[in-house]
C-alpha cells in the first residue's frame, strides 16, 4: 500500500447532508480516511441540510449510516471519535435561512481548507454558489465539488456551469465522475505510459476493437423519478463511459498536471465521430427491461418498477463509436451499459488483432488472439490472455491462458472506494481527475445530436427480459461486423 501522506486541516461543508449519497458514499469514505490517520482530530465535516435536527440528533443519524455501510471496517471507538468531527447546520441552500449561522461556525477557522461539497439536485447549485459569495463563504483556499448530472443536455449543462462560474473562479470548481477515482481506472495511466510493452501495441495497427460495459443487476431502486428523466446515456454513458474511452484513447500528456491530463481527455472527446441521424439504426440499440429473473430471484419490469403504465426511458443502451485520430483510425469502441442485466460489472475489453499467419497444425487447436481485460468492478484487476502449449508428453495442443492481476491480493491489503482518493484530492487542490467545463460541454455537444432526435420521435425503446444481457439487437450491432461481446 502506497504510504498515506496526511491532507491539511479542513472544514469539509457537505450540502444535501441527509442524503442518500452523503450516508452512502460521503460520511463512509471520510471515515475511512479518519481511521487511516490522512486527517486528524483538528478537522470538520460540516453537515448542512433543510432538515431541523440538532448536531446529536445528525451524529446518530451518521452512525447508523456508518453502521450499514462500512460493514467489517466499522469500529465503535474510531467511529465514536470520526462523530465528533461532526456538527450540524440547518440551511436553506436556495434562500436566507441558516446562511449566517454556518457562515459564523466556518469563519472560527478562516485559514483552513474549505471544500464545499454540493451533494444536492443539479439546479441548486447555482444558488447555493451565489449564497457561499454573497455571505463571504468563498476563501482562496474554498473549493466546490459538484455531483454529476451537470445538466441533461448541452443547453442545461451550460446553464449550470454559466451560474455556477459567475461567481466560482474556474481553479476552485471540481467536477466530480467517481469512476475516475477507482484504482484500476488511475491504472490505465500507469499500464500505458509506464509500460512500453503496452503503449507501442495501443494502435490502431495491433488492436482490433475495444468493448467498455457497465452492467448492473438492479433496477431503478427507489429513483424512479430521477432515472425517468435520464435513462441510461444521460445517467452512465454521457458521463462515466466516455472518461473511461477518453483515458484508452488519449494521447501521453506531457506531465500529470491536471490541465495537461484533461486537454488530451478533451481532445478524445473532440475527436469522436459525429452522431449522424441516418445512422442510428445500424449503430445505436436503446432496450427496457421487462419482467424477468435476476440471480435466480424473480422481478418487475421497467414499468412496473417505475409504477407508470407508460415510458420511452431506455435502461440499456448499446453504441459503436469511433475515434477520429491516426492512433484510432476505423477501430471500433463498442460501448454498452444496462439495468437488470446477469451480472453486476464494469470492465474494459482491449481486442488485438489475430495472428497474420499460422505455423502451428490444425489438430493444434485454434488460435485465439490476445486481449486484455481491464475490470473496475466487482474485483478490480487486470487479465492478460495469452495462447500457451498445453503441459504433457500428449503433442503440441494450444489453448489460451490468462496471467491474473487482483490489486486486492497483490498488495495484501483494502482497497479504498473512489471517492476516498476523490475527497482528499478536493483538500489537495489535485484537479487531475476532476472533469473541466470544456470536458462536460464537449461530451454532451457529442451526444446531443441523438439526445435531439429521442425528443423529437420519440420510440419505445426494445424490450429485453431482466436477467439477460439486453435486447437481440445489442448482440446483432456487434455481431454485424464479425465480433462478438465478451460475456
Amino acid at each position: 500500500m502506497a504510504k498515506i501522506v496526511p491532507v491539511p486541516q479542513f472544514d469539509y461543508v457537505v450540502f444535501g447532508a441527509t442524503g442518500d449519497l452523503t450516508m452512502r458514499k460521503l460520511l463512509p469514505s471520510l471515515y475511512h480516511r479518519f481511521r487511516d490517520r490522512q486527517f486528524d482530530d483538528r478537522c470538520r465535516i460540516v453537515a448542512a441540510a433543510r432538515t431541523e435536527i440538532s448536531d446529536d440528533g445528525y451524529r446518530a443519524r451518521a452512525e447508523e449510516g456508518l453502521r450499514q455501510f462500512v460493514k467489517a471496517d466499522f469500529d465503535a471507538a474510531t467511529v465514536q471519535d470520526f462523530l465528533r468531527l461532526v456538527v450540524y447546520n440547518r440551511v436553506d441552500g436556495a434562500g436566507e435561512e441558516g446562511w449566517p449561522e454556518l457562515m459564523e461556525r466556518l469563519n472560527e477557522r478562516p485559514d483552513v481548507v474549505r471544500p464545499y461539497y454540493l451533494a444536492t439536485s443539479p439546479d441548486l447549485y447555482g444558488p447555493i454558489c451565489r449564497n457561499i459569495e454573497a455571505h463571504g463563504g468563498l476563501t482562496p483556499k474554498s473549493r466546490v465539488v459538484l455531483e454529476k448530472p451537470i445538466g441533461r443536455d448541452l443547453a442545461s449543462a451550460r446553464a449550470i456551469n454559466d451560474a455556477v462560474g459567475a461567481v466560482v473562479p474556474e481553479a476552485q470548481l471540481f467536477r466530480i465522475d467517481h469512476y475516475l477515482g477507482k484504482e484500476t481506472v488511475q491504472n490505465l495511466m500507469a499500464l500505458r505510459f509506464a509500460n512500453t510493452i503496452f503503449e507501442r501495441l495501443w494502435n490502431a495497427d495491433m488492436i482490433d476493437h475495444v468493448q467498455i460495459t457497465v452492467a448492473e443487476t438492479v433496477g431503478v431502486e427507489g429513483r424512479g423519478g430521477y432515472y425517468d428523466r435520464s435513462g441510461a446515456m444521460r445517467d452512465m454513458l454521457q458521463n462515466h463511459i466516455l472518461q473511461l474511452l477518453c483515458l484508452l484513447a488519449m494521447e501521453s500528456p506531457v506531465s500529470l498536471d491536471a490541465d495537461a491530463v484533461r486537454d488530451e481527455k478533451l481532445k478524445v472527446l473532440r475527436a469522436l465521430r459525429p452522431l449522424v441521424p441516418s445512422e442510428f439504426a445500424g449503430t445505436i440499440v436503446r432496450g427496457q427491461y421487462t419482467a424477468g429473473a435476476v440471480n435466480g430471484q424473480p422481478v418487475a419490469g421497467y414499468l412496473a418498477d417505475l409504477g407508470d403504465g407508460a415510458s420511452t426511458t431506455e435502461t440499456f443502451i448499446a453504441m459503436k463509436a469511433y475515434v477520429n485520430t491516426w492512433r484510432w483510425a476505423n477501430v471500433p469502441f463498442y460501448l454498452r451499459t444496462g439495468k437488470r442485466l446477469p451480472q453486476k460489472v464494469s470492465e474494459i475489453v482491449i481486442q488485438f488483432r489475430s495472428p497474420p499467419f499460422t505455423i502451428f497444425p490444425g489438430e493444434a487447436g485454434n488460435l485465439e488472439p490476445n486481449r486484455l481485460l481491464i475490470r473496475l468492478q466487482p474485483e478490480e484487476g487486470m487479465r492478460l490472455e495469452m495462447m500457451t502449449k498445453e503441459p504433457g508428453p500428449g503433442g503440441l495442443h494450444l489453448r489460451p491462458t490468462g496471467l491474473d492481476i487482483s490489486f486486492e491480493k497483490a498488495f495484501n491489503s483494502r482497497y479504498p472506494d473512489a471517492y476516498e482518493r476523490l475527497l482528499m484530492d478536493v483538500v489537495r487542490g489535485n484537479a487531475t481527475l476532476f472533469m473541466r467545463r470544456d470536458e462536460v460541454e464537449a461530451a454532451w455537444n457529442w451526444v446531443e445530436p441523438l439526445l435531439e432526435s429521442w425528443e423529437d420521435k420519440p420510440e419505445t425503446p426494445r424490450p429485453y427480459a431482466a436477467g439477460s444481457w439486453g435486447p437481440t439487437a445489442a448482440i446483432a450491432l456487434i455481431e454485424r461486423d464479425g465480433r462478438t461481446w465478451y460475456e
